[in-house]
């Protein structure tokens, strides 16, 4: 189980918009339906989901902001309570009763996979609050990855999904920043129980939200994210207006940079002292169960630890094979591991400044602009605009992330690239980057499901791992039919980046069911690979924070491509790629099962 806050993180959206509307509009809708009694099945279980969704945004009012609905944009939530977990599994339980009501044999089959997705979602939902599971999840509430310190500075300022539009818009963050010093002191309380039972954070992930927290506190008032909507308020504002928000907000800023100095405070006086030493999970008590339980949260499958470590090993041999050929192809005739630090150390491969790789991810959004309708009939209505992360948060993010834009497209999906410490970032890994955060990887993916107004809110937005990021995976290898692989090099940082998603099934499993250490962990990706140590470092430290989410990358896209070869076998020269990227995709995001069973009815469709 996730906490929904950590699920949200770097997204942004404007004020009410066409689409917040038009989807309440459409709950209702929905909700009006006829009497049980006189409703088709197709019907009862199309206000089943709308009925789920409207409780849903009302028990966590952020999911609602996200979407562009500010009916409830006052409200931050309270993610971590005993009654907040109450309702949730509450909720889960009736929903699965209310939908094996339904007799899914009378459904169509666009609505029998709706029925299988959401069945799916609220099992697996269960296994996450049964009583063992909560007690080893929810006693960790605040890691350097997944915490609510990482996720709502970039909320708050601005630049995130809250509107800063209208003077409401700014009352309404004040009002969430309130919330937010709860969450943050009652994060404590919770690390307090697991200090009592025994599960605990490691020793690494809380120093380094220790610095983290330092970090934030010492930008202080004036350069702090969260003064930053009051330095840019909307020519309409009235002075009195400005100056009395002005004011509220450094209150407020102060007093959240005073929980910031608790939880500081906590963490470095007594926490630490008590965190575990071992960085995997199966040096923390009940850490094999948490592990298991993660693995098929996270890749839709329930496959065992084993099976995927010796995936992992075959993959990148399988992998180094290929880049020692390449190694060859341009004549290099030091050994891979030479070759390998070649690319590390020579400036060549790295950017002379953030605007030299600024400009190197515009161009790449045009060539694939260029070529995409080869591969897709369906384009995303949402723009896709590039930028670099905000200097303040880029030395704990991974090379690059997207935050989806407003389903109407009115605002654009952004793609962010790292651009801290240069020296250890590589110009060879643009190409597969930009097609894996960019498009047609998370844009595509996210902006399709959301776009498409058929779709159950559930489907629409929701969403898992395995699925989104093999897909993202996936969408790697479409730089071969758009040619845009040419330069070795840029091949090369492709099979990089495979590279670095095999060795995850390596090194995560390692960590959490072998026994590896952080150090053993740093230094198989860097044999393994070229990435520079500060990027090893940084991917190592977050498998670490986030148990088997590296796993789902390699599973879902495998599962992906497996899928095609088997629509290409059996279609012959009647496949076409355009049609198998438009069923992959026109359903939202997939539990695997569900996903080759869709694909497999419709190539028989085909045949």
């Amino acid at each position: 189980m996730t906490n929904p806050l950590f699920l949200l993180a770097g997204a942004s959206m404007l004020a009410v918009s066409a689409p917040a509307l038009a989807e309440s509009a459409s709950t209702a809708a929905a909700l009006e339906q006829p009497e049980e009694a006189e409703m088709t099945e197709g019907q009862k279980l199309k206000a089943l989901f709308a009925k789920s969704n409207e409780d849903n945004l009302k028990r966590n009012p952020i999911s609602a902001l996200f979407r562009g609905d500010q009916r409830y944009a006052d409200q931050l939530g309270d993610f971590i309570s005993d009654e907040y977990f109450a309702r949730e599994k509450s909720a889960e339980e009736t929903e699965l009763a209310a939908l094996l009501k339904i007799d899914r044999s009378k459904l169509n089959a666009t609505d029998k996979i709706a029925y299988d997705v959401f069945k799916l979602n609220k099992e697996q939902a269960l296994k996450g609050y049964t009583d063992e599971i909560m007690a080893l999840s929810v006693v960790r509430p605040v890691n350097h990855f997944s915490g609510f310190h990482t996720f709502y500075p970039t909320f708050a300022s601005g630049k995130g999904a809250a509107p800063f539009k209208t003077v409401k818009n700014y009352e309404d963050n004040l009002k969430r920043h309130a919330e937010f010093i709860i969450l943050g002191d009652r994060s404590i309380e919770r690390f307090r129980e697991g200090m009592a039972s025994g599960v605990v954070e490691t020793k690494l992930t809380i120093n380094n939200v220790i610095e983290q927290l330092a970090t934030q506190i010492g930008l202080g008032l004036e350069n702090s994210p969260f003064m930053a909507p009051t330095k840019q308020f909307p020519e309409d504002f009235s002075e009195a207006d400005k100056t009395r928000l002005t004011a509220e907000y450094a209150e407020m800023t102060n007093k959240i940079f005073a929980g910031y100095q608790r939880m500081h405070d906590f963490l470095k006086d007594e926490y630490v002292a008590v965190a575990r030493e071992g960085v995997g999970l199966s040096y923390m008590k009940g850490g094999d169960v948490m592990y298991k339980n993660l693995i098929e949260n996270t890749t839709t499958l329930p496959l065992e630890a084993d099976y995927i470590h010796e995936l992992g090993l075959s993959e990148v041999a399988r992998i180094k094979g290929e880049m020692d050929a390449i190694r060859q192809e341009v004549g290099y005739e030091g050994t891979l591991p030479e070759f390998f630090e070649y690319l590390r150390t020579d400036p060549k491969f790295h950017p002379k400044s953030r605007e030299s790789l600024t400009e190197r991810y515009y161009e790449m959004g045009k060539l694939v602009d260029a070529k995409i309708s080869e591969q897709f009939k369906v384009l995303p209505k949402a723009p896709l605009e590039i930028r670099p992360y905000d200097k303040s948060i880029e030395k704990f993010q991974a090379g690059g992330s997207y935050q989806r834009g407003t389903p109407d497209g009115s605002r654009p999906g952004v793609f962010y690239f790292n651009a801290y410490d240069l020296p250890s970032r590589s110009t060879a890994g643009i190409t597969t980057l930009y097609l894996h955060e960019g498009a047609p990887g998370h844009h595509f993916q996210i902006s399709l499901a959301q776009e498409n107004e058929d779709l159950p809110a559930f489907m629409r937005f929701g969403g898992n791992t395995a699925y989104v990021e093999g897909w993202a995976l996936y969408s790697e290898k479409l730089g071969f039919p758009m040619q845009l692989f040419d330069d070795p090099y840029q091949r090369f940082g492709h099979l990089q980046d495979e590279m670095l998603r095999a060795m995850r099934l390596a090194v995560d499993t390692g960590l959490h069911s072998k026994g590896w250490g952080r150090d053993k962990a740093i230094q198989y990706m860097l044999d393994n690979s070229s990435m520079g140590k500060t990027d090893a470092t940084a991917e190592v430290e977050r498998y670490i924070a986030i148990p088997s989410q590296a796993l789902a990358y390699k599973i879902g896209a495998l599962t992906i491509q497996r899928l095609k070869k088997e629509a290409q076998d059996a279609l012959g020269d009647n496949f076409d790629p355009r049609e198998f990227h438009d069923q992959v995709l026109n359903t939202g995001a997939l539990p695997m099962s569900v996903l080759e069973s869709k694909i497999r009815n419709w190539i028989a469709s085909q045949s």
